[in-house]
């Protein structure tokens, strides 16, 4: 988190008040003495604009906000992307073949592509992301 903050040049005294807490328990949780409470850690990674589970010590930093973790196509890219490159994975404990991976994304790409078909008849054109009522 204090690498976050630094980064942009920002006062303990700032980041606390943006989140609502004390520059105290802003320092705890930076030098790693507490964590913070779920909705604390919403407002700072928002804030920093990096995922929660890089401010809790994951190794690398993700640059979605909790909104992009919330974005169910994000994720699946994010599955497909491991389908495709990590070796070793299982699911319900058992390993993938190369056979059950590619079953496993053909069935997603399935997902979105009824998911996009299913927004597109009930979400008004204004209200798609990258369409207009032109």
């Amino acid at each position: 988190m204090k690498f976050e903050r630094e980064k942009r040049n920002w006062s303990q005294k700032f980041v606390a008040g943006k989140v609502g807490i004390t520059n105290t328990v802003l320092s705890n949780y930076e030098r790693d003495y507490r964590d913070p409470d779920t909705d604390t850690l919403k407002k700072l990674a928002d804030l920093y604009e990096v995922g929660a589970d890089y401010l809790l010590g994951s190794n690398k930093p993700s640059n979605q906000t909790s909104k992009d973790e919330r974005d169910i196509a994000k994720r699946l890219d994010q599955i497909r992307n491991d389908l495709e490159h990590a070796d070793g994975l299982a699911f319900d404990g058992e390993p993938l073949s190369d056979e059950a991976k590619e079953s496993f994304m053909e069935a997603m790409e399935f997902v979105v592509r009824q998911t996009k078909k299913i927004n597109k008849k009930y979400i008004p054109k204004k209200y798609r992301k990258g369409e207009s009522d032109e």
